[in-house]
């Protein structure tokens, strides 16, 4: 530890030069308040609305807190299909436990719920000129949708010529961290100031006015009534769409190799397999009845469901693991718990990362509870050396990595001296950190390699958008600045998050542009779903190309092996040390490239939370589908960018083999090294401007001789 600190400290980030890029949309927030300061009325009298989004709870609740000041309160959950149709149905069902227990416990505490469907932002406006709100109080968000509707709900009411007042949008954060400006957030995990274990005050959920007004507070619904509105909502060509992301990537191999598959293989968590080929007979209604007994009360009953008091009462269980216990509860927990434990820790985000995600208990009372329980099996101590059991390790691991890439993306949406646009998505619950530039034309999809992220293409972003084309790019999942989740990675989990982030954000078909091993994942994309696919690039690939391949070798149980443990944390500390030379070592024609920038934010991300668990699956990768197969699979347009100087590759005998076994694809040389894009970025973007104006000439002119033969109706 003694020679970290001083590298880390040598590293220090310097702030990045990169070219600007276009800005479609900006936000200009406007009120915040944290949990330091709801004590303090903002305004006095007059009507408050509490709008709930991902915050399903009173306590621990600095709107709720803020709101009680006012003389009348109205607490309001909008079911709007746009933000229910990022849930998967099992996520829907938890929103309906969730808003069920919230308007039992606002009616004890002297208030209510108003439930409504339709366009948030619409009701709202509706909603404030009838009860004539002064303040609306919502939690900040970072993801990119949510943040977007807020901003046009401020527009609206801004804008509003019947309101002859100005009512506030008040925003609210609660952090486990006490971080009042986010200018001091550290660049380092390590260097955060962690939470004083006496110091974790929760905020105690106070007593509301009622409204005096007559008002109409809604019906609880269904997941029949769910269902229906969103059918409602429903636009049948983007439904079709969507239906893409319903087959796992390893559903769809083992489709495509049905004839050769002939035992029973290994299921990948969260794959999906266990869905294909059944049916419900049975209606929610009837599972949920049957299920009403249990902490898992949704239908498929992976995730602990239901309101605050469930959700406490399934954390003590899970904290108490080493305990045992009679109740059935607690053992229905702890048996869940050794199933989801594919390594220390993971099983409490498999169990309880959902409920966080909705704020149906809030980071800072799970912290609360394992201090709590902790200092209980202590006789009122804590050790310097660690926690007593490995569930309080979990728990506050886990809360403590998701509070810290909460503040790290709310840090980088708020400096404004960054030239490029940066925004967040949120898949499977984690946040994903993307860009977009341009605002109109063919979608383009950079994908980064192992260890970079989405900033490697700081010169190529604009200077492909100045050709006419909307480019996205991404920092994957376990890189960067986007989440590091305690889970299993696997070429086929970024498989299917690029997929999904083309059919959710991107939401068209993309030309795919991946350097290193996201030109293996962009490979598999094309290959398992060609309908999302323009055509692709491949930059340096990772991947092999096998002649007669006909290998089942892909359908391996991923395990965490001891010898994974131990050499993911050796490889962690060489590359620390080494990145610099390494890094360098792939920009053999223009090492100056290989800058202190670039060098930094890699260091950077290194010691972010979750990291090793990301380096353990260097271990566990599994590349024996062929680049040939997936590539014929595709059976479209690939342009294949070597840079000859590849240390990491023989570079001729690579293109040697694309040449024999791969039929129709381009090849272009460049003296360059691995990253050939951020080595040499404006010869790449001249071939990937060049490359895609000639694929989609060649689609406009299919289209039309297609619309010139197709018979009149």
């Amino acid at each position: 530890m003694a020679l970290v600190t001083p590298l880390r400290l040598h590293f220090l980030p310097t702030t990045p030069l990169l070219p600007p890029l276009h800005r479609c949309f900006s936000f200009s927030l406007k009120t915040k308040i944290n949990a330091q300061l709801t004590h303090q009325s903002i305004n006095n009298g007059g009507t408050a609305v509490v709008w709930f989004k991902h915050d399903l709870r009173i306590e621990d609740h600095p709107g709720i807190v803020a709101a009680s000041k006012h003389t009348n309160v109205v607490p309001l959950y909008v079911f709007d299909h746009r933000i229910l149709s990022r849930f998967p149905s099992e996520m829907i069902e938890l929103v309906l436990l969730a808003v069920e227990d919230l308007r039992r416990s606002l009616r004890e505490h002297g208030s209510n719920l108003m439930i409504r469907f339709g366009n948030v932002e619409s009701v709202l406006q509706e909603l404030v000129k009838e009860i004539k709100a002064t303040v609306i109080y919502a939690e900040e968000e970072v993801e990119y949708d949510v943040r977007l509707l807020i901003a046009t709900l401020e527009d609206l009411v801004a804008e509003d010529p019947v309101l002859d007042w100005k009512p506030k949008i008040v925003l609210w954060r609660t952090s486990l961290y006490d971080v009042e400006n986010l200018d001091d957030l550290p660049a380092f995990f390590e260097d955060m100031k962690k939470p004083q274990h006496d110091d974790v005050l929760l905020l105690e959920s106070p007593r509301l006015p009622s409204c005096q007004k007559e008002l109409d507070w809604g019906h609880l619904p269904t997941m029949n009534d769910v269902s229906k509105f969103m059918d409602s909502r429903a636009n049948r060509e983007k439904e079709q769409w969507y239906s893409i992301k319903h087959t796992s990537a390893e559903a769809a191999l083992r489709m495509d190799h049905m004839k050769l598959f002939k035992s029973r293989s290994p299921v990948l968590g969260n794959s999906g397999l266990s869905t294909l080929g059944t049916s419900s007979e049975n209606s929610y209604e009837t599972r949920r009845n049957r299920l009403k007994n249990s902490v898992f009360g949704t239908s498929k009953g992976n995730i602990v469901a239901g309101g605050t008091k469930v959700l406490l009462n399934a954390i003590a269980g899970y904290l108490r693991y080493l305990e045992g216990t009679p109740r059935d509860d607690w053992q229905e927990i702890h048996q869940r718990l050794r199933e989801t434990e594919i390594r220390a820790g993971a099983s409490f985000g498999a169990l309880f990362q959902s409920a966080l995600q909705l704020g149906i208990i809030s980071s800072r009372r799970v912290y609360y509870e394992a201090i709590r329980y902790e200092k209980e099996r202590n006789a009122g101590f804590l050790s310097p050396f660690g926690y007593s059991t490995s569930t309080v390790t979990a728990a506050i691991n886990a809360v403590c990595s998701i509070e810290w890439y909460w503040l790290l993306s709310l840090k980088s949406l708020s400096e404004e001296e960054e030239l490029y646009s940066t925004r967040f998505w949120r898949w499977n619950g984690h946040l994903i950190q993307y860009t977009v530039s341009g605002c109109e034309g063919p979608a383009v999809l950079l994908v980064h390699g192992f260890g970079a992220f989405f900033e490697h293409y700081r010169d190529n972003l604009s200077d492909i958008a100045d050709g006419g084309y909307r480019v996205w790019a991404l920092t994957l999942l376990g890189f960067g600045q986007s989440e590091k989740p305690n889970i299993v990675y696997s070429e086929l989990m970024w498989a299917e998050l690029l997929r999904d982030f083309i059919v959710e954000v991107v939401g068209e078909q993309a030309h795919l542009v991946g350097n290193s091993i996201g030109g293996y994942f962009i490979s598999i994309v094309g290959g398992l779903w060609p309908s999302l696919v323009k055509s692709i690039v491949l930059m340096n690939t990772a991947g092999d190309v096998i002649p007669g391949y006909s290998s089942l070798l892909f359908f391996k149980e991923r395990k965490i092996s001891g010898a994974a443990w131990l050499g993911s944390r050796a490889l962690l500390q060489y590359l620390r040390f080494s990145t610099r030379s390494l890094v360098k070592n792939c920009y053999p024609t223009r090492p100056g490239r290989a800058d202190d920038w670039l060098i930094n934010k890699m260091l950077r991300a290194s010691y972010d939370p979750g990291s090793i668990e990301v380096l353990e699956s260097v271990f566990s990768f599994n590349l024996s589908i062929p680049l040939n197969h997936l590539l014929s699979k595709f059976k479209g347009n690939v342009l294949i960018i070597q840079g000859m100087k590849d240390p990491i590759a023989d570079s001729g005998s690579r293109l040697a083999m694309f040449r024999e076994h791969c039929e129709g694809i381009v090849i272009k040389e460049l003296d360059a090294g691995h990253c050939p894009h951020d080595e040499c970025p404006e010869d790449v973007n001249a071939m990937i401007r060049e490359w895609i104006s000639t694929i989609e000439s060649r689609i406009h002119t299919e289209r039309f001789d297609s619309s010139i033969s197709s018979p009149c109706m």
